[in-house]
């Protein structure tokens, strides 16, 4: 009697423990990339990806061939978030609060995940799926912003750009104030938010300033870690 090949065992078919393997890796992958992302921002090299997996650098390349690969698998859902945002925003009956609070998610998504705020201020052009749901962002978005100028509360002369000079900036608070002053963030977006506003607008409320023994830990850190580089591109790009 011949015996079975040595992949094969009694209930299981040939090659599903390969591909369990690899669909183990790439989990392991996913997870690792999105650890160092979200502490470290998108400047983490593959190989580092790798091992904080525990893969070769091989098999992240099998699973992953470039950086954008990677970013578009990790970010997928973020960008649902994102494009959900929006959509929840233009269905807010009060245009202006609608815009104020849509600024205010993503912002707060800036903050949540330090990768992600770096998605929002880069364009990845070989991720067609991460840009495809950021296209459909910035078309709402452009509702948006018609629908809240309509209202006679944003500031007419308000473009898209703008959000995307406040993506930059906010992205720069994150990195800069870190877990010494994590809700400084929120003290920038209050202020960019009541530049917006028409006379005679509802005025969102200021979120408090960061006490001042934080914003110094802050500068230290900054002053010994260097400041980071900002990269170019956006919800509109």
């Amino acid at each position: 009697m011949t015996s079975p090949p040595s992949d094969q065992t009694p209930g299981r078919q040939p090659g599903t423990g390969l591909r369990a393997d690899a669909e183990r890796n790439r989990d392991r992958i996913l997870a690792a990339a999105r650890r160092l992302y979200a502490t470290e921002g998108l400047g983490v090299s593959m190989a580092s990806v790798a091992r904080e997996a525990g893969v070769g650098k091989a098999t992240l390349s099998r699973r992953f061939a470039t950086r954008e690969e990677l970013v578009n698998a990790v970010f997928a859902d973020r960008m649902d978030a994102y494009a959900s945002a929006v959509a929840e925003a233009l269905a807010d009956p009060d245009p202006w609060h609608g815009f104020t609070g849509y600024v205010q998610a993503v912002c707060a998504m800036q903050a949540a995940d330090r990768g992600f705020a770096d998605v929002l201020t880069m364009t990845f052009p070989t991720a067609r799926a991460l840009e495809a749901r950021r296209a459909e962002s910035y078309s709402a978005f452009l509702e948006l912003i018609a629908r809240a100028k309509d209202s006679g509360h944003l500031r007419e002369d308000f473009v898209p750009e703008d959000l995307v000079i406040l993506q930059m900036a906010n992205a720069g608070v994150i990195a800069a104030a870190g877990d010494a002053a994590p809700d400084t963030w929120r003290r920038l977006v209050g202020h960019v938010l009541r530049s917006y506003a028409a006379p005679g607008a509802p005025i969102p409320a200021l979120p408090e300033a960061p006490a001042p023994t934080a914003l110094y830990r802050a500068m230290v850190r900054l002053s010994r870690t260097g400041p980071g580089t900002a990269q170019g591109g956006g919800i509109g790009s």
